[in-house]
């Protein structure tokens, strides 16, 4: 009832507000513009909206297979943050955003009554067993999959079920049939693609988070593989803990500071714990960003991707961003991740060559102290 007084009251504000510019001599169009029927101005949004929704589920899938491949080739680095994983996203319209139900289904030829796969991986457990994007996914070990949160059910059901051999029931051009998939174990993070020009990426304790800006910024495989690598890098490492673990020592130190100026009849009203805090959160972060760089190097390489001229992408991320050319507050500059990125490739090469382990040379690799209490605040790219 409230938003129906509302609605009425905001729209005679609109008209009195016009009203009044015009009144006040405001400069207002000339032209005679030409009339624009309602129906047409609907369908060519319907249009772009169905073209933006297939363009971002293609880029899903190329940001899906990378981390498939990163997942499941430094599964050891990622402790016990693990799950079986098949390589297929399915969906149906109810277990997407609401947003996008009135043409998910007509966006990409999706129907109603049974998940969908929208992305398979090549080469992944569910290539493998021959289902293909577009085949309709009905069931795990006979058990019906839901038509509401579709992907999040299926995880949780590989995760339970391990690597044990699943009977997928399939529906293939209106034909029914089971084949056999059989997981493989691979890092669990999740990782979110977000609409956003930005081009940039980060990590929180709970999910990486890609944004189309980088997607489009990459363009190569590898370029990609070095920024999703980089964000499980932050995750392995644990470097919002260690962020945070700093920002609570520059706290207690500030906070030490303000109560012996207190003790001298001052109140600094928190100043020193603030920036001290501010301070702590910010040291070593330009340390952390290239041990970032470096070990996401060493993650692409294990899952196979060809790392020689993919440095190109610092220039390209000057050319957009000219201020990464130049300031290093919180990230190295361009040019230092560049060289250092050819130091790394260089590097990996000649492990190749003489048969070693791709290990990066790491000393310290793990949390040593509990995670000071927090907000989860992201590592950005």
């Amino acid at each position: 009832m409230v938003r129906g007084i509302i609605r009425p009251i905001g729209a005679a504000v609109a008209q009195a507000l016009t009203l009044a510019l015009s009144m006040a001599g405001c400069a207002m169009p000339v032209s005679k513009l030409p009339d624009l029927p309602a129906d047409l101005v609907a369908a060519e949004q319907r249009r772009e909206q169905i073209a933006q929704l297939r363009k971002y589920y293609g880029e899903l899938h190329r940001v899906d297979t990378i981390a498939f491949r990163l997942r499941t080739a430094n599964v050891a680095d990622c402790k016990d943050w693990v799950s079986a994983q098949i390589g297929l996203y399915a969906v149906t319209p109810r277990s997407l955003p609401r947003k996008y139900q009135s043409y998910i289904a007509e966006a990409l030829n999706i129907g109603w009554m049974r998940p969908t796969a929208i992305s398979v991986v090549e080469d992944s457990p569910a290539a493998n067993a021959g289902i293909v994007a577009g085949d309709e996914i009905i069931a795990l070990n006979g058990e019906l999959i839901p038509l509401w949160g579709t992907a999040g059910w299926m995880g949780g059901w590989l995760k339970a079920n391990g690597v044990k051999p699943v009977e997928v029931a399939v529906r293939h051009d209106g034909v029914d049939r089971v084949v056999t998939v059989t997981p493989v174990m691979g890092c669990a993070i999740p990782i979110a693609y977000t609409v956003d020009a930005d081009a940039n990426a980060s990590a929180s304790d709970t999910k990486i988070t890609i944004n189309t800006g980088i997607v489009a910024l990459a363009e190569t495989d590898a370029q990609l593989a070095l920024v999703i690598g980089h964000e499980m890098a932050h995750s392995n490492l644990g470097h919002n803990d260690k962020k945070r673990w700093n920002q609570l020592l520059g706290t207690t130190t500030g906070a030490a500071v303000d109560v012996g100026i207190l003790a001298g009849g001052v109140s600094t009203g928190g100043l020193f714990a603030r920036q001290f805090g501010h301070f702590g959160a910010l040291a070593y972060s330009v340390g952390f960003e290239r041990e970032a760089d470096y070990v996401g190097a060493y993650y692409a390489a294990r899952a196979g991707y060809d790392l020689n001229g993919a440095e190109d992408f610092w220039r390209r991320l000057g050319l957009l961003a000219p201020a990464t050319i130049l300031v290093a507050k919180t990230h190295p500059i361009n040019a230092t991740r560049l060289v250092q990125l050819q130091k790394v490739t260089a590097e990996i090469e000649d492990k190749k060559r003489r048969h070693e382990p791709l290990v990066p040379d790491l000393k310290y690799v793990s949390v040593e102290h509990d995670p000071a209490p927090g907000d989860a605040a992201a590592v950005k790219f």
